[in-house]
């Protein structure tokens, strides 16, 4: 009824306006001139006051038919009972709408746009969503039905043509098993795999003793989720009999213990990923990494601990801590490969990284890790929190150590879209003294130095681009591909009992607002941004602080590989008054592009071979005079002993915490 009654009166004020209009014209001519030029300016400001609100009623009139519209789209009703009430609540709808609209920085529609939207978005979008998820997003994690969007770090074009070529081994002479176990310990894989060989020592000897420090120091480092003890006994006596036969599987890792990060399957072992959310998850399947470290004769001895679902380290069982200062929290989710290769509770182990979970533990614990070129390892049976970020990487005592994982677990998973068979020239024939090295401000001059006496031709460098958004497209691409590993889990409510709330929670619940444009622009900024680092790499490689945040980010968003090298110790902060053998590690960053990780291996092979950095131990049993190790149950508040009385040997643990 009111739109029949604004009708009318528009019709009504034209009519009126039209026969105002004629009479007055037939009136001119009979009036006196002076009368005239009066009554016309007269009329002229009525005419004008006229139009304006007949022009008003117009444009209300339009503006409610064009709402009415939409509400009866919007209700499906032709015949509703009452329009005008309908179209007054999809105007309160609209505007609530609007509120939404600001969050996602697209309040630039009108009502009716926005009504139109929601329409769509109810009867064509929603239906998709849900359709997808029910296909693809039951199950947490991301282990299956990988995203079609493969990100490829590739410069130069270059493909491995065949199977990749496998690197050279060196082989060494003269190498004794020393007395003390302790010692065995901290021998890299190529001199145990030497033990090996000769036959000094047996795998089961070895798999013993580390199995016997990964007992002894968990509770100090919280560094182990579960030890796969009777697994790692079955492998190595396998590993015995086959060299027994005269067959050694892969130089040098036959036999050689290690450990995995807690986002790696392993059938028959718990796979974590370090939440209490998922704390007896068991998948059965095996994780590409896995079979090919198998395949080389390897034996696992610990899966070990991850920051809850990949991020920094606090997990179910606690926080993981620092070797080298056990006052301190290690940062970055591989806290358990850093802290138990440091230690030297396992020869090496395999951790991931998408935004400094490899970088960071390794400068924190004063290890040797590489994160290598995205794609370079397959990553089928591993957590994903982003399929264009994640990459598998080794942390060992030394380069060389990483030369050998990097070879064996190189190479193309054919469930892993993303993974190639990379061609990386072999880092043991690389001549140092053809390189430009550039070396930024905050690099170890040190390093620089070395290797400037090694022939290598160093200069100063800086990495420039324009891209300002680095951080920030980095964070919103991996939120985003993040929640799309972990739907369920949000939905479900299982976010409210995540270890740490103030990480995963509230970072996904803003990715969940993020549009699909948005994410595609941070896509288009990072090409933006590779190119630009393409086009001002001028050096062979360069060296810097492997853990500034900034080149973290960049480093992942182009997928380039480091490797972290310890190079000294300093001080603590607030040491005790008299000794403490507490040390805060120091470590740089040497960096490659895409492909050439064997370039920064060389650089790193070489600065170790005139250096002993990389050789010290942390002092977990000898801290100094006036320093102690804290106590079981000062370490231990939030550690759940179960996990080991499940697996039979918490007495054991007991001794071993009594005779530290």
């Amino acid at each position: 009824m009111l739109l029949l009654k604004m009708t009318r009166t528009c019709f009504v004020m034209t009519a009126l306006f039209l026969f105002l209009s004629v009479y007055s014209a037939s009136l001119w001519p009979l009036l006196p001139s002076k009368q005239l030029a009066q009554q016309h300016h007269l009329l002229n400001a009525s005419y004008t006051k006229m139009v304006h609100t007949n022009k008003r009623f117009w444009e209300m009139l339009c503006q409610k038919v064009r709402v009415y519209s939409q509400a009866v789209m919007y209700s499906g009703k032709h015949n509703h009972n009452d329009p005008v009430e309908c179209c007054l609540g999809k105007i309160k709808d609209a505007s609530q709408l609007r509120q939404a609209f600001k969050l996602l920085d697209a309040d630039f529609f009108n009502d009716s746009k926005i009504l139109e939207m929601a329409k769509g978005a109810k009867e064509l979008n929603i239906p998709i969503y849900r359709a997808n998820r029910k296909l693809v997003a039951r199950e947490n994690g991301g282990l299956h039905d990988p995203s079609v969007l493969v990100f490829n770090p590739e410069w130069t074009g270059e493909e491995a043509q065949g199977a990749p070529k496998r690197f050279s081994c060196p082989t060494l002479s003269g190498i004794q098993k020393p007395e003390r176990d302790e010692d065995i310990a901290f021998m890299n894989v190529l001199e145990l795999g030497h033990l090996i060989q000769t036959k000094q020592i047996t795998s089961q000897e070895l798999t013993r003793i580390f199995l016997h420090r990964l007992k002894k120091y968990n509770h100090v480092l919280e560094s182990v989720v579960s030890v796969t003890e009777e697994l790692a006994y079955d492998q190595a006596k396998r590993a015995d009999e086959l060299l027994g036969q005269g067959i050694y599987l892969g130089r040098p890792l036959h036999g050689i213990p290690y450990g995995l990060k807690d986002i790696i399957a392993v059938p028959g072992y718990k796979t974590t990923w370090g939440s209490e959310t998922f704390k007896d998850q068991v998948l059965n399947m095996e994780a590409w990494v896995y079979k090919r470290l198998k395949s080389a004769g390897a034996v696992l001895v610990g899966k070990l601990v991850t920051g809850s679902l990949a991020y920094d380290s606090i997990w179910f069982g606690g926080r993981t801590r620092n070797p080298w200062n056990i006052e301190e929290f290690i940062t970055g989710s591989s806290a358990g490969p850093a802290a138990c290769t440091s230690a030297g509770m396992v020869p090496f182990a395999i951790g991931s990284e998408t935004a400094g979970s490899i970088t960071y533990p390794a400068a924190r614990c004063g290890v040797t890790a590489l994160r290598p070129t995205f794609g370079t390892v397959g990553r089928t049976g591993v957590m994903s929190i982003s399929e264009s970020l994640d990459k598998l990487g080794p942390f060992c005592r030394t380069a060389a150590d990483c030369a050998f994982i990097l070879d064996v677990i190189r190479g193309k998973d054919p469930d892993d879209l993303s993974s190639k068979d990379i061609t990386l020239h072999d880092p043991f024939s690389v001549d140092i003294t053809k390189l430009t090295v550039g070396y930024l401000e905050d690099a170890e001059m040190e390093v620089v130095q070395v290797l400037q006496l090694m022939g290598v031709n160093v200069v100063q460098f800086k990495l420039n681009y324009t891209v300002d958004s680095v951080q920030g497209i980095l964070n919103l691409m991996m939120d985003v591909d993040m929640l799309a590993h972990f739907d369920e889990w949000q939905r479900s409510g299982q976010d409210d009992v995540y270890e740490a709330q103030d990480k995963w929670p509230p970072e996904l619940r803003r990715a969940r607002i993020v549009p699909a444009v948005d994410y595609l622009q941070a896509q288009r900024a990072r090409g933006k941004l590779i190119q630009e680092v393409r086009g001002n790499f001028t050096v062979d490689a360069f060296i810097g602080n492997a853990t500034d945040w900034e080149r973290v980010c960049m480093g992942n968003l182009v997928g380039m590989p480091v490797i972290v090298v310890p190079t000294g110790f300093k001080s603590i902060s607030d040491p005790p008054p008299a000794n403490s053998r507490r040390r805060t590690t120091i470590t740089t960053g040497i960096y490659a592009p895409p492909q050439h990780d064997h370039i920064a291996l060389a650089l790193a092979m070489a600065y170790q071979s005139v250096t002993d950095h990389h050789k010290q131990r942390p002092p977990i049993d000898d801290l100094g005079p006036d320093d102690s190790i804290p106590s079981h149950s000062e370490l231990c508040t939030h550690q759940d002993n179960s996990v080991f009385k499940k697996q039979g040997f918490q007495d054991a643990v007991e001794l071993e915490i009594l005779e530290l």
